[in-house]
């Protein structure tokens, strides 16, 4: 069964938003429309997972990366400036980088099957015995969570440990607090002499 041409209009059609979004954001000097933009940014690739038929992604992206990462931003920002400097000389080397991160991220994917296709890994290999053995060998009434806590524990203990990192960071970026010199002299004091 092949892709409805409705549902092709729509991820193409979301893919050039995301495009269009992200060069937008990387153009702006004004940081506050930028963060707004990430949060637009964040709904339009949820939406284009949902399309994929990922919903837990979509439902994550949409949760943190619009709603946790653009309060963040926004915290960040009541502490910071809201325009951004000005640009300095153009370097070479970070756009050559990316690029050659894009071609090989491209190469990479040249072998994946094709969208839906009914003959790929991914709907061969799942065998029945996760639906029919995970309740005799893991004893949790829930399917997923069988999946998630046990066949795929470590997976799911990593993208703990990065959300843990991440957020203990964020704390550590924003907290607001002086230290104390340890002379009794105050280092962001101006001098009189």
């Amino acid at each position: 069964m092949t892709e409805p041409i409705a549902t092709r209009l729509i991820v193409i059609l979301l893919l050039a938003l995301l495009g269009w979004t992200e060069v937008t954001i990387a153009r702006m000097r004004q940081l506050w429309a930028a963060v707004m933009l990430t949060g637009i940014f964040s709904f339009l690739g949820a939406g284009w997972m949902l399309i994929l038929d990922a919903p837990d992604v979509a439902f994550t992206e949409a949760a943190v990366g619009a709603g946790i990462a653009t309060f963040l931003m926004l915290a960040t920002l009541g502490l910071t400036t809201r325009e951004a400097k000005s640009p300095t000389a153009f370097k070479p080397l970070p756009l050559v980088v990316v690029i050659a991160t894009g071609i090989v991220l491209v190469y990479g994917t040249l072998d994946m099957p094709h969208y839906g296709d009914r003959q790929a890994h991914i709907h061969t290999y799942p065998e029945p015995s996760y639906i029919t053995k995970s309740n005799a060998e893991i004893q949790l009434p829930n399917i997923v969570t069988a999946i998630l806590a046990s066949y795929r524990g470590y997976d799911t203990l990593g993208e703990t440990t990065v959300i843990l990192t991440a957020g203990v960071g964020v704390i550590l970026l924003l907290r607001n607090e002086r230290r104390k010199p340890r002379d009794g002299v105050d280092p962001t004091a101006e001098s009189t002499t």
